[in-house]
């Protein structure tokens, strides 16, 4: 097992109020983690502290040994780093197979110049792309819907193309915001066996979710934020069964 992505004493406040107090985290390839916890807890706060989206007051963060502190996200992305939202981020005019294809992170750019110089690596790209959308979409069971548009299709199969669309960099590192939200059926099964299967790929997955089943039954181990902080870690069933942590999560 290695150690994929690092976090170090990360820090963050808005006006006073604190988001990330001291984070120390890491994730490992091949598991998933599960971040758990109330809501205004700071889990959505803290990858986007990871991402790139929000600046931290303090603190490091390393992917794969390297710093991505000073990096943008898009260039996050391009080391390894991926995400997906609380609230679907897609572009509901287009295809399925299209969106999968705005999230190749290396596509070579288009001009005049490289359409007159370039045109066969071009065409290469795109075919190996395509190629890839492909089999993302087959182990999703998503293959009959790749020329649909997104805007046709239920919420549940949304998600999961949001995470189709994640898969598509080869990413080190899989961050998963509320995956779960809204999604049942065939859709839930599906979920849980991409993100599985993600992570038996060597990818480090760490999945923000208030389903606590689905947590339970796909998570390696769970750490559980309060108040911008990581008040413990172990399994699931751990953090579930201390009455301090119900407590905290569910109130009196």
């Amino acid at each position: 097992m290695t150690g994929v992505l690092e976090v170090k004493n990360l820090n963050k406040s808005f006006d006073g109020i604190v988001v990330a107090r001291g984070i120390n985290l890491s994730l490992t390839a091949g598991k998933v983690l599960g971040l758990i916890g109330p809501n205004g807890a700071g889990k959505t706060s803290f990858f986007n502290l990871i991402s790139g989206v929000v600046k931290p007051d303090s603190g490091a963060v390393t992917l794969a040994g390297v710093s991505i502190d000073r990096l943008k996200s898009h260039e996050r992305v391009r080391h390894g780093l991926s995400r997906t939202w609380q609230h679907i981020r897609l572009f509901p005019s287009l295809t399925v197979l299209d969106n999968l294809l705005v999230g190749t992170h290396d596509y070579p750019g288009e001009s005049l110049l490289s359409v007159l110089l370039a045109h066969a690596r071009l065409k290469q790209h795109d075919k190996i792309a395509r190629e890839r959308a492909a089999d993302v979409l087959g182990r999703m069971g998503l293959s009959q819907v790749a020329d649909a548009l997104v805007s046709d299709l239920p919420y549940g199969q949304q998600k999961l193309i949001g995470v189709a669309r994640a898969l598509m960099g080869d990413a080190r590192c899989l961050l998963l915001d509320e995956p779960m939200a809204g999604v049942e059926g065939q859709s839930y099964a599906a979920m849980q066996r991409v993100v599985r299967d993600a992570a038996d790929c060597g990818v480090a997955v760490c999945v923000v979710e208030h389903n606590v089943g689905f947590i339970q039954d796909l998570c390696d181990e769970g750490v559980f934020m309060f108040s911008g902080a990581i008040m413990a870690r172990g399994s699931v069933a751990e953090l579930i069964r201390d009455p301090q942590l119900t407590e905290l999560y569910f109130g009196h």
